[in-house]
């Protein structure tokens, strides 16, 4: 059975830093999609970026340079790392996974392509 679990969001200044991650079991990242995605107040839900089959990680263009998409195989964990925060990153964050498939290669950016997603983290940027 595939779970996806986030870890604990939190509160951090404009210009801070906050890290989740994602605790997956019941599939191998190799015949994934991994994802986080994320829905401001208000408004829909969207992409992070996220991981294909083969490690290659791709980002959103509102986070590249900021935020770091990161898994590790052995702990079954996808990480992301934002820096830099803003207002606008103030959201609930979800991890999904998208599969199984033999082969997997580029950016799924896609809600409706995923068909397993954690219950979420909030995380909240305040000035």
């Amino acid at each position: 059975q595939v779970q996806l679990v986030e870890s604990v969001g939190g509160s951090v200044q404009s210009g801070g830093s906050l890290s989740v991650s994602c605790a997956s079991s019941g599939f191998e990242y190799r015949h994934y999609y991994m994802a986080w995605f994320r829905q401001p107040p208000g408004n829909e839900l969207v992409s992070v970026g996220s991981i294909d089959c083969n490690g290659g990680i791709y980002y959103a263009n509102s986070v590249k340079v900021r935020f770091t998409i990161s898994q590790d195989s052995a702990k079954n964990t996808m990480y992301l790392q934002m820096n830099s925060l803003d207002l606008e990153d103030t959201a609930m964050y979800y991890c999904a996974a998208a599969g199984p498939y033999s082969q997997c290669v580029g950016f799924a950016a896609q809600v409706s392509q995923y068909n397993y997603w954690g219950q979420g983290t909030q995380v909240t940027v305040s000035s």
